[in-house]
């Protein structure tokens, strides 16, 4: 039939769009913390100078990172299916 959904395709197919709905969150929480430091001036600094809203851009960028990979450059299949090649290597020596 074909309305049936390839179990190995789906999956990546909600880690991408999972990546998605992130990226947006980040977009928007991070244009909303720069608007309200926009709005009380930029008075409200860290000790080294740098505006406020830097720092949970920083610290969410990352993990957007690590999602990224895990959805558009890493594989766990492609991860699994080395692993067993090289284990049935070992085997057959």
């Amino acid at each position: 039939m074909q309305n049936e959904k390839d179990p190995q395709v789906w999956e990546i197919a909600k880690r991408r769009a999972s990546f998605k709905y992130h990226l947006a969150a980040y977009i928007v929480f991070n244009a909303f913390f720069w608007i309200i430091y926009t709005f009380a001036n930029g008075q409200h600094r860290e000790h080294n100078g740098l505006p406020w809203p830097v720092w949970p851009m920083l610290g969410w960028g990352i993990g957007l990172i690590f999602h990224y990979l895990g959805a558009f450059v890493l594989s766990k299949e492609d991860a699994a299916e080395k692993e067993y090649q090289k284990l049935m290597q070992n085997k057959n020596k």
